[in-house]
């Protein structure tokens, strides 16, 4: 099935295990509570930095969406550039479709 993550990244959602929005997921990056960021390839070079940077420092596992429309889409809200996943299950889960799948 094509884009697997993105249902996932919806349920996710729904249970109420993401966070979307640049600050807001810095502030879960740097309270230990992300588990995966997953951030748009469009994003702006500034955001993308702040974001690689945070993610980097923290140890904080992270992997690209092809663009801030689809991500959006995926958790059912306009454009979104970054989300960051804060549960452990649904972020194994994650990483293994984006993974293997490179967008799908």
């Amino acid at each position: 099935m094509k884009n697997k993550w993105k249902s996932l990244l919806g349920l996710a959602t729904r249970a109420r295990k993401t966070i979307s929005g640049e600050e807001l997921v810095v502030k879960e990056i740097r309270s230990g509570r992300a588990k995966l960021v997953i951030l748009s390839d469009d994003a702006s070079i500034n955001t993308r930095k702040k974001i690689e940077d945070k993610c980097t420092s923290y140890e904080i596992p992270l992997r690209y969406a092809p663009d801030r429309y689809m991500l959006g889409q995926a958790i059912g809200k306009d454009a979104r550039v970054v989300v960051a996943v804060i549960d452990d299950g649904f972020a194994q889960t994650l990483m293994t479709l984006f993974d293997e799948s490179l967008w799908g």
